[in-house]
């Protein structure tokens, strides 16, 4: 078995964001907490979390992408925990990587993810690249903390993280070329892009209709791929099928299947849940792996 990466769902009860297109509100959340809050049977679920951890080690997986169903910050006592804990493994993983908006990371919260959880990448998922009010209004960011991205991406770069831009491909860069985006991603100091296909769950959520109406332009996406193409370099093709490309001396990937609904004998990502169990894919507690 191939593993990309391993997903570990930071557990929060409410998300300080309410994201337009937020795909964990087009399913039920049902899995129980026990990796928080179960006393009782405290000793009996971290053994069970650690085996989660060292099974992906075991095969093959040397990257933990810290995310959840909200912002991974807001429970800084699980980030503190998860850190000592992967400290101790007999195999740590190496390459840790944090999923987050930006809201709430300030100059000390990056000294924290730098040097206990040992954070190397911060991936921002960003609605609208160029405009911070734009954007905390797609992600349903109150209005008082709202990120400010050129100045956040400068304190990432401070701190010597490696900065990957998450462009949730809304229609607010249909207005953009190809070019300007890359452009100002470089201006920022990003080290990669990914291009995100905004997923759509087929049911009709009110997500879902807020995706219809406002995802980028298929001209867009296809402008991205052939600017891609035409000026990048190919690096390698990655575990689930898709190039990497470097344009502009960024590493560049565009993911068009977000939620890992494509079967292949690889496995995108597994998925570690506050239950202590390890999934196949977001939306079906039938993908259960143990």
């Amino acid at each position: 078995m191939k593993i990309q990466s391993l997903s570990i769902v930071v557990p929060n009860k409410n998300c300080v964001n309410n994201c337009a297109f937020c795909v964990s509100k087009m399913h039920t959340e049902d899995y129980p907490n026990q990796k928080e809050g179960n006393d009782r049977f405290y000793d009996l679920y971290e053994k069970d979390y650690i085996k989660r951890l060292e099974f992906a080690r075991d095969n093959g997986c040397n990257t933990v992408i810290l995310t959840g169903n909200s912002e991974p910050q807001q429970n800084r006592e699980f980030l503190k925990h998860f850190g000592t804990i992967n400290n101790h493994l007999s195999k740590p993983f190496r390459k840790i990587d944090i999923q987050t908006t930006g809201v709430l990371i300030d100059d000390e919260y990056l000294r924290f993810m730098r040097n206990h959880v040992g954070i190397n990448t911060i991936a921002l998922s960003i609605s609208d690249l160029f405009n911070d009010e734009q954007n905390a209004r797609i992600n349903g960011t109150p209005q008082q903390l709202t990120v400010h991205i050129a100045h956040l991406c400068s304190e990432i770069k401070r701190y010597d993280f490696n900065l990957r831009l998450s462009l949730n491909m809304t229609d607010t860069y249909n207005n953009r070329s190809a070019e300007e985006i890359f452009d100002y991603a470089k201006e920022l100091g990003a080290n990669q892009i990914t291009f995100r296909e905004l997923y759509s769950s087929g049911t009709g959520t009110p997500q879902d209709n807020w995706i219809k109406e406002h995802a980028a332009s298929k001209e867009l996406l296809q402008s991205i791929k052939s600017f891609i193409k035409t000026n990048g370099r190919p690096l390698r093709i990655m575990e689930y099928g898709q190039t990497l490309y470097s344009v502009k001396e960024m590493s560049v990937v565009v993911d068009d299947d977000c939620m890992s609904t494509a079967l292949k004998e690889e496995m995108k990502y597994l998925i570690l849940r506050p239950d202590c169990k390890l999934y196949s894919l977001w939306n079906d507690k039938g993908s259960l792996v143990f």
